[in-house]
C-alpha cells in the first residue's frame, strides 16, 4: 500500500526560512533608514567633518582617555571650519560633534555586520538560492561604496572649505537612498511572481502598462527630488526665501541664473537649488495625486477590482501631502532641526510607500 507524499517541507516558506530572509531585509531597510536620519542630523548639528581620518577597523573605538580626546580635538582644529567657524569651541562642544559623527559612522559599520553575518547563515542553510547571490552580493557592495562615498564627501570639507561640497552630499543621500530601495524592493517582491497578463485583452494590457508607468514615473521622481533636497541642504538654502508659495513675493528669483559658469547654479546658487527643489516637489505632488485619482476613479469603475493598488494609492496620496506640508513648515519656520530631520524621513518614507505601491501592481 503506498501512501501519496504531501508537499516537501522544505517548501514551507517557514521551514525554509524564507520568512526570516524577508523579515532580515525588513531590519536592514529599518537600520539604512536610521542611518539616513542620524546622518541628517549630523549635517544639521555641523557635526560631518569632527572625524577628520577614515579608519575602517580601528575608527570604530572612540576616544578612551582624556588624552585621546585632546588628540581628536587638535586634529580638528587643523581644519578650515575650526579656524572660520568654530575657533571658540571647547573641548565639551567639540565632543557633541564628535558623537553625532562617531555614531553615524558606527552605524554604517553595524549595518555592514548585520547584512554580511545573516547573508552567511542564510546562505549555508539555503534559505538564500544560489540564483539570488547575485543581487544580494550588489546590496553588500553598495553599501561598502557607500562608505567610500562618505569619505569622498567628508575630504572635499577638510582643505578649502568649512562644509562638504553639495554635489558629494547629494550623492552620498542618493546611494543610501537606492540601498535602501533596493532592499525594501527585494523585500517586496522575494517571494512573488509578476502577474500574468499575456491572456488578457489588448485594451487590459495597455491600462496595465498606463498603470505601471506612472507608478515608475514617481518612484524616479522621488530619487530626483531627494537629491535635489540634498543640494538644497549643502547650500544652506533652506536659510534664505522663507516664503511660501512665492519667493520673496516671486515665483522665479531675480538672481536664479547669477553664477558663471551657467552649470554652476544648479549645484551652488541657493536661489537656483531651492526654486528647483520647489519644482521638484510639485511635480512629485502631481504625479501622486494623479495615480491616486486614478485608482479612486478605477474603483468607481469596478469595486470588485484589485485592492491593494487602491489602498497603496491612497497611501501615496496621504504620504506625500504630509511630505509636501513639512517641507514648507520646514521652509518658514527656517529648517528647525525638528522639522528639517522629519522632512528627511518623510522623503525616505515616501520612497518605501511608491516602492509599494508598484509592487502591489506586479
Amino acid at each position: 500500500m503506498s501512501i501519496a507524499a504531501g508537499p516537501a517541507v522544505s517548501d514551507h516558506p517557514a521551514r525554509t526560512g524564507r520568512g526570516w530572509v524577508i523579515a532580515w531585509l525588513w531590519l536592514i531597510a529599518a537600520l539604512v533608514f536610521a542611518m539616513v536620519v542620524v546622518g541628517g542630523a549630523t549635517r544639521l548639528t555641523g557635526s560631518g567633518l569632527s572625524i577628520t581620518e577614515w579608519n575602517p577597523i580601528m575608527g570604530a573605538l572612540p576616544p578612551l582617555s582624556e588624552a585621546d580626546w585632546l588628540a581628536v580635538f587638535a586634529k580638528y582644529k587643523a581644519i578650515p571650519q575650526f579656524a572660520i567657524a568654530n575657533r571658540d569651541m571647547t573641548l565639551n562642544g567639540f565632543k557633541v560633534i564628535f558623537w553625532w559623527e562617531w555614531t553615524h559612522r558606527f552605524l554604517g559599520r553595524f549595518i555592514g555586520v548585520a547584512f554580511l553575518l545573516p547573508f552567511i547563515l542564510f546562505l549555508a542553510t539555503g534559505a538564500i538560492r544560489r540564483a539570488e547571490i547575485g543581487r544580494f552580493g550588489l546590496l553588500f557592495v553598495l553599501g561598502a561604496a557607500q562608505g567610500a562615498v562618505g569619505w569622498w564627501m567628508v575630504a572635499s570639507g577638510l582643505v578649502d572649505r568649512i562644509d562638504v561640497a553639495p554635489y558629494r552630499l547629494a550623492t552620498h543621500l542618493s546611494l543610501a537612498s537606492f540601498i535602501f530601495a533596493a532592499t525594501v524592493w527585494i523585500a517586496l517582491t522575494l517571494d512573488r511572481k509578476p502577474a500574468e497578463i499575456n491572456g488578457r485583452s489588448a485594451t487590459a494590457r495597455r491600462k496595465a502598462g498606463a498603470a505601471t508607468l506612472t507608478a515608475n514615473l514617481l518612484i524616479a521622481a522621488v530619487f530626483v527630488q531627494i537629491f535635489l533636497g540634498a543640494l538644497v541642504a549643502g547650500n544652506d538654502a533652506g536659510l534664505v526665501y522663507n516664503t511660501w508659495p512665492s519667493m520673496n513675493g516671486t515665483f522665479v528669483p531675480d538672481d536664479v541664473l547669477a553664477m558663471e559658469p551657467l552649470w554652476r547654479n544648479f549645484f551652488e546658487n541657493a536661489a537656483t537649488v531651492q526654486f528647483v527643489h520647489r519644482l521638484g516637489a510639485y511635480a512629485v505632488f502631481a504625479l501622486a495625486v494623479a495615480e491616486g485619482l486614478g485608482w479612486i476613479a478605477r474603483a468607481q469603475a469596478n469595486p470588485r477590482g484589485p485592492r491593494r493598488g487602491r489602498k497603496t494609492a491612497i497611501a501615496l496620496l496621504l504620504v506625500v501631502s504630509a511630505q509636501l506640508a513639512l517641507g514648507v513648515l520646514t521652509l518658514l519656520y527656517v529648517v528647525p532641526l525638528s522639522l528639517a530631520l522629519a522632512h528627511q524621513a518623510g522623503a525616505v518614507i515616501l520612497l518605501a510607500t511608491a516602492l509599494t505601491h508598484r509592487a502591489a501592481l506586479r
